[in-house]
């Protein structure tokens, strides 16, 4: 049983549009998403749309502030809008791609696993992270108990990917490889942050 992709999805993947030049690709956030959204994938927008529902039955506005802040490296800005209201966004933008296709798969199987059984191993790997400050772990672990164990550990990946100062004891990444592989990622999920393995 495997994912429906090899690589990062939904929410997480979203995260990593907000590159340092995103503001070249689209004149404000939402656009951008709506770019990237591929024309034949419908799994990755239903895991989008998916996951950004999630979010937004799980945590309160703040906290989905703190997550999208630290798993993105630039942007999007809460200056003229809240957590709750981006997050939102996200499934309309979805909703609105979804809307113009006829028919698109619903996610079943592996893609539909929210790793409940593993919970208790997400948030063993959230708390001790000290190079991320204590408002992103607590949100971690929030996002873990309140949305899915799944989900917390997929913005985890980026939020870790992304920190300043992080580094990884290899036993810790070779624990999160394992909880990849109970949650059927495809290879290149928990590859993302191997770089940051002390000693490599």
């Amino acid at each position: 049983m495997q994912r429906f992709t090899e690589f990062d999805f939904g929410v997480p993947w979203v995260m990593a549009f907000f590159h340092q030049d995103w503001s070249y690709e689209a004149d404000n956030a939402a656009e951008l998403v709506a770019r990237r959204l591929p024309d034949e994938a419908g799994e990755n927008v239903l895991a989008v749309r998916r996951d950004a529902r999630t979010l937004l039955d799980g945590l309160p506005s703040q906290a989905l502030e703190v997550l999208w802040t630290a798993g993105s490296q630039y942007g999007p800005s809460f200056r003229q809008t809240t957590g709750a209201e981006w997050t939102r966004t996200v499934v309309e933008v979805c909703d609105t791609w979804l809307s113009a296709r006829a028919e698109v798969p619903q996610l079943t199987g592996a893609d539909t696993e929210d790793g409940l059984d593993h919970r208790d191993e997400v948030v063993a790997e959230i708390e001790p992270m000290g190079f991320l400050t204590a408002e992103v772990r607590r949100a971690l672990v929030d996002c873990a108990h309140h949305c899915t164990p799944d989900l917390a550990l997929r913005v985890l990946l980026r939020v870790i990917e992304y920190a300043p100062d992080a580094s990884l004891p290899e036993e810790q990444y070779k624990r999160l490889e394992g909880l990849g592989s109970a949650l059927h990622y495809g290879e290149f999920v928990v590859q993302n942050v191997e770089f940051l393995v002390a000693g490599d």
